[in-house]
């Protein structure tokens, strides 16, 4: 589905990406994990044509995407759920999830289908239905994370960036998210790349996992294996994270 190889990318003047090489399956989850500032959300966003790459090859599905912009590369079929939702806070939540479609309608596209899919976004998360005519600037945090993954979805995506999903939200949403994001793979074979703070939480429904250290791949492996891993467990799973992120 992607493969990443020797990507280099900066931050203004900061070298935030050097030589970074990744893989994903048709169907994986694949988690990116780090301390802040490692470059997790400079790799997202350069694979989603927000920043631009220096050097190296960023191909999907066999297409190199180096240099498109970011709206072909949503046609092509990556669709980014960004850090903070950035949701369209003064429009609706349907008029949130129907902009999700919008290259689908600029081009042509079925209404009947789009409208298909804005109901199956209703079905995954009934809270966005009932809040359908709210303001999405007045949705609690949960509510806004759905809504972002719901207005990625209406692209259509095959491949899904997921950036710090459960960020700022309680432990009970957080689960919620999670059993969304496992549901994705699950039943609608969708192939995620996910970008987590909450490491622990992660690596247990991913199929894979890569560890970024100042902008470079220190580690890879199994999700199972780097849970295992003492250097992962010292760095990023320790017993006071683990406290931090179950309150």
């Amino acid at each position: 589905m992607l493969k990443i190889k020797n990507i280099n990318a900066y931050y203004g003047k900061v070298h935030a990406l050097k030589n970074v090489s990744l893989h994903l399956k048709a169907g994986e989850i694949v988690t990116l994990i780090g301390a802040n500032g490692a470059g997790k959300t400079t790799l997202l966003n350069t694979l989603s044509g927000i920043i631009p790459t220096a050097s190296g090859e960023i191909l999907l599905e066999g297409r190199d995407i180096v240099g498109q912009a970011a709206d072909r590369v949503v046609s092509l079929g990556l669709s980014q759920v960004p850090e903070g939702r950035q949701v369209f806070n003064p429009l609706t939540v349907e008029e949130n999830l129907e902009l999700g479609a919008y290259l689908r309608y600029r081009s042509g596209g079925q209404r009947s289908e789009i409208g298909a899919d804005l109901e199956r976004m209703f079905q995954m998360f009934p809270r966005l239905k009932e809040r359908r005519r709210q303001a999405a600037g007045t949705l609690s945090g949960g509510e806004q994370q759905m809504l972002a993954i719901g207005r990625a979805l209406m692209a259509r995506p095959k491949l899904l960036l997921l950036d710090e999903p459960s960020m700022g939200l309680a432990p009970l949403v957080v689960q919620d998210i999670f059993k969304v994001i496992e549901r994705l793979r699950g039943e609608e074979g969708t192939t995620i790349l996910l970008v987590e703070q909450n490491a622990r939480a992660a690596l247990k429904v991913a199929d894979r996992g890569y560890v970024l250290e100042t902008g470079k791949v220190i580690l890879e492996g199994k999700a199972s294996e780097l849970l295992e891993n003492k250097d992962v467990q010292r760095a990023y799973l320790g017993r006071d994270k683990k406290e931090i992120w179950e309150r």
